[in-house]
């Protein structure tokens, strides 16, 4: 599994229908609401056999109410 964070900009009054929806795909494995240019934080496990953007674009950002992401690849330097 490959862990990846996404951030969502919301529509203005929509970040907990945004947030409600994402936990209903259950595909995220953590969920947090942020201050800054993003309202939502989640941490997701891409399977290794997926492809991270299609995975996304397939599980998540169809999801009404979404703006904009921002997804962030980690890699394992340690």
């Amino acid at each position: 599994m490959r862990c990846v964070f996404v951030q969502f900009r919301c529509q203005p009054g929509k970040t907990y229908e945004v947030a409600d929806a994402i936990y209903e795909r259950e595909v995220v494995s953590e969920l947090y609401s942020t201050s800054g240019d993003f309202d939502l934080i989640a941490k997701v496990y891409v399977p290794d056999d997926e492809d991270v953007g299609h995975y996304l674009s397939q599980n998540l950002f169809d999801i009404p109410g979404i703006a904009r992401t921002l997804t962030t690849m980690t890699f394992k330097a340690f």
